[in-house]
């Protein structure tokens, strides 16, 4: 494997996440590359690009840390964790303000310059009960006489 297919996870997450270049998934990723996250599978930029936008809709201050990685073969392994507040409501839950803290691991294919496939997994449900729990504080709050 070549430092630049090696260095390739770093990129994803600096340059996507990071930066917020959306113009990078396209870069990154092949029409027919395929992004298993969860139980859904997103093709191509077209197919990742709402997935992006959702998250972007719903969180600001997004900061992902590369922890630790290793490549065998032809893939990847990226172990990070992301800090980012609940601003927007693209989760299906009004904005909370709370700064969450989430772990996940990637295992990424890699073909050169492009991931052609990835395995994600990440702590989506630890995600969700910080701003569904930050949002029954607020609510409770409002109630309170």
């Amino acid at each position: 494997m070549t430092e630049l297919e090696r260095n390739l996870g770093r990129r994803w997450f600096e340059e996507v996440w990071n930066q917020k270049r959306r113009e990078a998934i396209a870069e990154m990723l092949l029409p027919d590359s395929v992004i298993h996250d969860g139980g859904t599978d997103s093709t191509g930029p077209e197919g990742f690009y709402p997935f992006f936008d959702r998250m972007n809709n719903a969180l600001s201050e997004i900061h992902v840390s590369v922890d630790d990685s290793f490549a065998e073969g032809d893939k990847i392994c990226v172990r990070w964790s992301v800090t980012a507040r609940h601003t927007g409501s693209g989760l299906a839950i009004l904005p909370t303000g709370v700064t969450i803290q989430v772990t996940g691991i990637s295992i990424l294919r890699v073909k050169g310059d492009k991931l052609i496939e990835g395995w994600q997994n990440w702590d989506m449900l630890g995600m969700m009960e910080q701003i569904q729990q930050a949002a029954r504080r607020s609510a409770t709050y409002i109630s309170a006489p």
